[in-house]
């Protein structure tokens, strides 16, 4: 398992010259996973009126592909705009059941100012496996993403 300084490094490194956010999304999504052994789903939803839509993401197909905002540990991480990480999802009633085997979530949201533009949501196969660490990479990695995510105005 990589450190979290080195893959958040990593991550900042080959974004860095991708301007399209979908690009920087699927980069982000696809590092985040191999990197670190413990993340068994990583997934961005973005948000799209009301409800969070499933934009990239690398593990087993989810059957939730759009969220309501407030619903769900997701929907609820949009609606407060703040990290939610939950160490044991079966005993969160807010908890929207993606596959049998995952134990424990964090869920990140993408923030420009105060507006939510999207969240990062990992799931993993082990119980409480998120920790402070796993908190201030994925909200690093949230920033670089809400930079990409900015309309370019023009003159």
């Amino acid at each position: 398992m990589s450190s979290h300084d080195e893959v958040l490094a990593t991550i900042r490194q080959q974004i860095d010259n991708e301007p399209d956010a979908t690009g920087a999304m699927t980069i982000a999504v696809g590092t985040l996973k191999k990197a670190m052994t413990h993340y068994s789903w990583v997934g961005i939803y973005l948000l799209d009126g009301n409800e969070l839509v499933l934009g990239p993401f690398e593990g087993k197909p989810s059957p939730h592909t759009h969220i309501p905002l407030g619903r769900g540990i997701c929907g609820a991480a949009a609606a407060e705009k703040a990290t939610i990480i939950v160490d044991d999802v079966n005993a969160d009633p807010r908890y929207l059941a993606c596959s049998v085997d995952t134990q424990s979530e964090i869920v990140v949201p993408i923030l420009k100012g105060s507006d939510v533009l999207g969240e990062i949501d990992i799931d993993s196969d082990r119980r409480a496996a998120f920790g402070a660490a796993d908190k201030k990479m994925l909200e690093a990695v949230a920033a670089l993403l809400a930079e990409r995510m900015t309309p370019t105005l023009s003159a």
